[in-house]
């Protein structure tokens, strides 16, 4: 297992954008795991509930998230914490948002 990992964001972030993909995991062990979110402007966020909890960090963008039946706006500098199986999701996305996503314990599969 990996000990000490130094990785830069826009490395992480062009990593994902190569895989097509909204998010990429660039770190797991056994108590957490975590990777890149984007979503662009304009676009609908279709994630499910998780079996961990989850904190998101939002590195750029402005957008709404509802979870549970909280309801606010997210930008730039903002730290959401959803517990392990709330609903949630990013709405009314009005710039691209990046996201640092973290999960504990590691996000199952």
């Amino acid at each position: 297992m990996q000990s000490t990992m130094f990785l830069d964001i826009a490395d992480a972030d062009k990593s994902r954008a190569q895989s097509g993909k909204r998010y990429s995991e660039f770190l797991r062990v056994p108590a957490m795991s975590a990777g890149i979110y984007v979503l662009a402007a304009g676009a609908t966020d279709t994630q499910s509930p998780h079996h961990e909890d989850e904190i998101y960090y939002v590195v750029r963008g402005q957008g709404r998230m509802r979870a549970g039946s909280e309801d606010q706006a997210v930008g730039e500098g903002g730290i959401i914490f959803v517990a392990a199986g709330v609903e949630h999701r990013f709405y009314e996305i009005a710039e691209d948002l990046m996201l640092l996503v973290f999960f504990a314990p590691a996000e199952s599969s």
